[in-house]
């Protein structure tokens, strides 16, 4: 049963890819996992996603040739996940990840399991032959494969001490100062450019958020200068697709110039909320144009045509080359008339003799039909059409944001269109579900759903979402909370397979589900239960406070309300 690959019928586009691999490739399922218990037989688990270029990279030169899959065939039983169709697994061994090497993680993620599904040692990327001060991946095969045959026993007695170490630690503080904790965050801000110092330089898009509610909160420029700052950046970089619309993940470089060329939705929602929220603070036309062009971008590109939601992303590749969708020859540029005039354009180049757009002036509509003409001609890159529920209702959140400071184009209406949709597709039944094919569903999924229907509530006022809303966090406390630990676990707790509880309190792409729960209830005056929840992240901030910055927000405005304090849209105003 499992001596072949058994991908062929996966639903997950990034699975599909791996699907005519020579490798034993098998889903994550309690089957499998049983079977590698029953027989004594170590795993080999490789987590990625359909548009990550490194992911690629490792696909075609190891996973695609017969003499590393025989390798990986005769040792191990190999599994392959989507991390975007089960971010539980991402996020239980990424930790495990940070714990054996003290450094981030990242995808591809190649972990070895011992045969109860309990790693033992980590890898993300590994090359076909030696380089990049790394080892090839066949000598890590072979190494991994036989140290496991002859010390197995003592592999798995070492174990229960992994568990342990992944256990969060919490503090009894059940209050602080919360600005002071922000200003440390701060301090590792590149004060010129944006983002963290150095590179790579990712949006960070959640700290940005949380100063930007500390400036409606307290009026300290300090908060809103690196707000605009960033926004500066990401609209006139090459991490911003000048022709289209929309940011890609990150830049590798700390100019935000050299994009790594992927499109996420999550980033883009998260962009358009950011933008708009500045809106409401402070009149910017430039950021105006740049809102109404990515809203346009992801509403027409990011559909799934089968039933007009959202799919995830764009791969950074198109005819197996990183970026060649998006940038250009000069030969090319040149003949568009003053082209120099609004981007940076030079015989040379800025990137490997191409030419990555970054904006100077704003063009005008006719420099942008001709840069369009120039895309038709290529090969767009895949797109990973697979739907996320907790995505989509950050999308319809961001519109509903856009709404507030550009009241004339439609985006309500859009909005509320795509949660008729979300509706029909996912609320109408018992539980949610994290995508549409498949049965597990996620904390976040509940939090954002819940987001989503308040903001509609106050937009409209119509009693309908707020009735859902409150529906909607019984089955949340139902399934996910925790109530030794007063925190919500991020798969359901009845189901859980892995070998420890995921309970995430750290913001990664999105805003952590603890946080967004701790606002929504605290939205809907269930005290409480945010009350509860508020406590139990202060004890986790004291002791996680770089990777929190979400919680901070969230604390802050449960304490005023709280206290009975006047809480609005745009901040909490004392």
């Amino acid at each position: 049963m499992y001596s072949k690959n058994n991908l062929l019928l996966e639903t997950s586009p990034y699975l599909q890819q791996h699907k005519d691999n020579p490798v034993h490739w098998q889903a994550w399922d309690k089957s499998i996992l049983n079977f590698a218990k029953a027989n004594k037989k170590p795993i080999l688990l490789s987590v990625g996603y359909s548009s990550c270029h490194w992911c690629h990279v490792m696909a075609h030169e190891s996973f695609e040739d017969e003499e590393t899959a025989d390798l990986m065939n005769k040792y191990f039983l190999n599994i392959k996940v989507d991390r975007e169709e089960r971010p539980d697994i991402d996020y239980i061994f990424q930790s495990s990840y940070q714990l054996f090497n003290q450094s981030g993680g990242g995808w591809p993620l190649t972990m070895f399991l011992d045969e109860n599904a309990i790693p033992f040692m980590a890898g993300t990327f590994f090359p076909k032959e030696s380089s990049y001060g790394l080892p090839s991946f066949k000598e890590v095969l072979l190494k991994v494969g036989d140290t496991y045959t002859e010390q197995r026993e003592e592999i798995i007695k070492q174990s229960h001490v992994i568990s342990k170490s992944l256990e969060l630690k919490k503090s009894l503080v059940l209050n602080q100062d919360l600005e002071s904790v922000l200003q440390n965050i701060k301090l590792s801000l590149d004060e010129t450019k944006g983002g963290y110092k150095g590179s790579p330089k990712f949006p960070v898009f959640n700290i940005y958020d949380v100063l930007l509610f500390f400036f409606n909160k307290t009026k300290k420029l300090e908060y809103l200068k690196p707000v605009e700052l960033i926004l500066k950046q990401l609209c006139s970089q090459g991490i911003y697709d000048q022709v289209e619309g929309g940011i890609s993940r990150y830049t590798v470089d700390e100019n935000w110039l050299i994009p790594h060329f992927e499109k996420m939705l999550y980033d883009n929602a998260q962009f358009v909320l950011l933008l708009s929220k500045f809106l409401r603070v402070e009149r910017n036309e430039y950021f105006e144009k740049k809102i109404i062009q990515t809203i346009d971008f992801i509403n027409k590109n990011f559909i799934n045509l089968e039933n007009k939601l959202l799919g995830s992303a764009y791969d950074a590749d198109s005819d197996g080359e990183e970026g060649k969708y998006y940038v250009f020859s000069y030969e090319e540029l040149k003949k568009i008339k003053d082209i120099s005039q609004y981007f940076d354009v030079k015989p040379e180049g800025n990137w490997e003799n191409k030419i990555i757009l970054r904006e100077i002036e704003t063009p005008p509509k006719s420099v942008i039909f001709e840069l369009k003409k120039l895309r038709e001609r290529r090969v767009k890159p895949f797109f990973d059409k697979k739907i996320q529920l907790d995505l989509n209702c950050l999308w319809v959140s961001a519109l509903i944001c856009a709404e507030h400071v550009l009241p004339n184009n439609n985006f309500l209406k859009i909005a509320e269109t795509y949660y008729e949709k979300l509706e029909n597709i996912f609320f109408n039944k018992e539980k949610l579900q994290h995508t549409i094919l498949k049965s597990e569903v996620f904390l976040e999924d509940y939090a954002y759903s819940i987001a989503m229907l308040l903001d509609l509530y106050d937009q409209t006022l119509k009693p309908n979402y707020l009735f859902k809303a409150k529906e909607l966090c019984k089955k949340v406390n139902k399934l996910f909370y925790i109530k030794e630990k007063s925190i919500f676990q991020k798969n359901i707790i009845a189901t859980n397979d892995l070998f420890h509880k995921p309970i995430d309190i750290s913001d990664g792409n999105i805003p952590n589900g603890n946080s967004i729960m701790l606002l929504n209830f605290s939205r809907l005056k269930m005290k409480k239960e945010a009350k509860e929840l508020s406590d139990s992240l202060n004890g986790y901030l004291n002791v996680y406070k770089s990777s929190m910055a979400s919680s901070i927000k969230s604390i802050d405005y449960f304490n005023t309300y709280d206290s009975n304090k006047n809480c609005t849209e745009k901040g909490c105003l004392i």
